[in-house]
């Protein structure tokens, strides 16, 4: 490995003590939960890919020398695990398609409960939610998922959320989301991510799934020849090197002390096509987040092993940066997988090993890591929330939580009230949401404060608090917000109004209209209106327009497609879902993943499918596309959608003999008659047309 000066890589854990980590999680006692997928990809072919052979393993450091020297099996007989997460007594796991959760005793698995018997419907193995990441706001999200969870008493609670990232989440200190996909370095959230999900007729909402970095290069320090489609001209330079992320994965908001003021923040991402790891530097500007690579033609870490596969990143408890490489030859999915790349596989006979794994942690050279040992007193975890590592922060922050302590409303509220730090201001107002203990009183002197990380918290958490008898009292306070001009808080005024509609219609759409007088050629204010306006977008647009008749402002034109678009939408047509049924299987399957599950799109991924010509047009071309791929900027209906808005690859399936011509018909015909779309039938026989040419 070469690594940025100043810094030493640590061997944490390494085979035979795991095998194909994928993710893991620390516990209280600083022992770490090893997430193990093996049996992925055994050879090119998947063989034996659907046996239980996955498992979530326990490492334990014993003499206290910062590398792991036991194993001991948590749970095995597993399907492809992806994810696991700590919450109460006991541990989520994900094991598609199902989430579970079991309580542990003794460190062992009991009392196992079906949470979501459909976390991960459809997708291939590349393509399936992971992540399970508990959030600021108590909540716990996913990549590639568009459904958030939480625990209350007994039950869960599963909401809808935005749809994001491919593999891997992390956070800000203010608790907003970031992630990516295979082909961009890093998205995220500009605002909190329980927010405007209420309109399912908006198909893509400004300041979610942002592109944060907008540079995608990559500087590899060994030949890349490995990856999928190697052989297209511009994936890899004239040096056989990549030239761009093609697997970005596993990313993480480093918020730890230990590398110095200039690495805190900062994003570190994955690719372990190109083994290696990116470093971005981040800025905040209002609400948006901006950010660059941290260097020019190098990288914070790279491997001259072609086995080096970083997946995921983790800040640890002891303030290091930790990597979880799966180490292993074949990282690309049967699904996708090229003649070419088979051919690479072959001749480097990169199908072995297959029980190797590794986890590292890089430090700064002279300095040492020591791990906190999590304290049971209440009043210690309390003061652990103004801790300088974020993995401190949260953990503290998800004890007291699971813990249940109403008592510990005073000193928490002490905390809350005259903290002398900022961030433990705010993980004690979370402590005390997730407790149940907030208060009117608690939230209403934070939204006049000066400090705008206290008053976006107070903005982001005033759901939990708001009622029947208050909710006057707060309106009062938005609507002073709104008028004094605090374009910083507006979005987040027209957030809140699903939550102001629930007690007063009326005072909720004047606020919203408060907001579309304001600022309707703000994007990110248009957008966060527009997402209280499910099946309303009509009323409000002639209510607006009559106000101001523009039509070229940002708030006119968005409302205008939404509206044009559910008017083209099919009455009493025949359901291609019942026609097709195998086409909807493989489209949730293969498709869904990238061009949204209402065929508008992913933003980051694909272009949308719905009011598409490519779809509705030639049967032949759309044929050959989903055969033989595409690359490149596209334009669908006279807009051009090029990188980073998509991925600028779309790969065939052609080679793949799991797929038949009657299986690319189905799903073809299936896209071709759904959603706004009318288009004919596309024949089995017009696919085996396509493949012979």
């Amino acid at each position: 490995m070469q690594i940025e000066k100043g810094f030493r890589v640590h061997i944490v854990a390494t085979e035979p003590l795991l095998n194909t980590p994928v993710a893991l999680s620390f516990d209280d006692k600083g022992r770490i939960w090893v997430v193990e997928m093996e049996n992925y990809m055994p050879d090119s072919i998947g063989t034996g890919e659907e046996l239980p052979v996955g498992k979530i393993v326990i490492l334990t450091d014993k003499n206290g020398d910062g590398k792991m020297d036991e194993r001991k099996i948590f749970l095995d007989s597993l399907v492809l695990p992806r994810a696991i997460c700590f919450i109460e007594n006991g541990i989520l796991v994900a094991e598609s398609p199902n989430l579970w959760f079991y309580e542990i005793k003794n460190d062992k698995p009991v009392n196992k409960t079906l949470v979501d018997a459909a976390y991960a419907e459809g997708g291939n193995v590349e393509h399936q939610p992971n992540g399970l990441f508990r959030a600021l706001d108590n909540w716990i999200y996913n990549a590639k998922s568009s459904k958030r969870y939480r625990k209350q008493g007994s039950k869960w609670l599963i909401e809808r959320t935005h749809f994001r990232g491919q593999w891997g989440i992390s956070q800000d200190d203010q608790g907003r989301l970031f992630y990516n996909n295979n082909s961009e370095n890093l998205q995220g959230d500009y605002f909190s991510p329980g927010f405007g999900t209420a309109n399912s007729n908006q198909s893509r909402l400004a300041g979610f799934s942002e592109s944060i970095i907008k540079n995608n290069k990559v500087y590899p320090i060994r030949p890349n020849t490995g990856v999928n489609r190697a052989y297209m001209k511009g994936i890899i330079d004239e040096n056989l090197k990549l030239v761009n992320f093609t697997a970005a994965c596993g990313p993480v908001i480093f918020n730890s002390t230990l590398f110095g003021p200039d690495y805190y923040g900062n994003a570190f991402v994955a690719e372990p096509s190109a083994n290696l790891i990116k470093r971005n530097i981040l800025s905040n500007d209002g609400n948006l987040v901006t950010g660059k690579q941290a260097y020019i033609g190098r990288e914070f870490l790279a491997s001259t092993d072609e086995r080096f596969r970083p997946v995921n990143l983790y800040t640890g408890p002891d303030g290091a940066l930790y990597i979880v490489d799966m180490y292993r030859g074949i990282i690309q999915h049967k699904t996708y997988l090229t003649p070419y790349l088979k051919s690479e596989i072959k001749a480097r006979n990169l199908t072995q090993p297959l029980d190797y794994g590794r986890i590292y942690k890089v430090l700064p050279k002279g300095k040492k890591a020591r791990g906190i040992k999590i304290p049971q007193d209440p009043s210690k975890l309390i003061a652990l929330l103004s801790d300088s590592n974020g993995w401190v922060r949260n953990k503290a922050q998800q004890i007291l939580v699971d813990g249940k302590d109403k008592s510990l409303e005073p000193p928490l509220k002490q905390v809350l009230r005259s903290g002398s730090q900022t961030l433990g201001r705010v993980h004690a107002l979370w402590t005390m949401e997730g407790l149940g203990v907030l208060k009117k009183e608690d939230v209403l002197p934070l939204l006049k404060s000066t400090d705008w990380t206290m008053r976006m918290q107070a903005l982001v958490v005033l759901p939990s608090v708001l009622n029947m008898e208050n909710y006057k009292e707060f309106l009062a306070v938005l609507t002073a917000i709104l008028d004094e001009n605090d374009e910083l808080a507006a979005p987040y005024l027209a957030f809140l109004g699903p939550h102001i509609q629930a007690f007063d219609s009326a005072e909720a759409n004047k606020l919203l209209m408060g907001l579309s007088k304001k600022y309707a050629n703000n994007i990110f204010i248009s957008d966060a209106v527009i997402s209280n306006l499910q099946n309303k977008e009509a009323g409000f647009y002639k209510e607006f327009s009559g106000i101001n008749p523009d039509t070229s402002l940002v708030l006119s034109k968005r409302l205008k497609k939404i509206v044009d678009d559910m008017a083209k939408k099919k009455v009493n047509a025949p359901d291609p879902a019942k026609e097709f049924p195998r086409g909807l299987a493989l489209y949730r399957s293969i498709c869904q993943a990238c061009h949204g599950a209402d065929g508008n799109g992913v933003n980051g991924l694909a272009p949308p499918l719905n009011n598409s010509d490519w779809v509705t047009g030639d049967k032949k071309r759309l044929a050959a596309v989903v055969l033989y791929g595409l690359s490149g900027p596209i334009t669908v209906s006279k807009k051009l959608y090029k990188a980073p808005e998509v991925s600028g690859e779309m790969p065939g399936i052609a080679s793949n003999t799991n797929f038949s011509d009657e299986d690319v018909s189905q799903v073809l015909s299936y896209i071709r008659g759904s959603w706004a779309n009318s288009a004919d039938k596309v024949s089995k026989e017009d696919v085996a047309a396509i493949r012979l040419k």
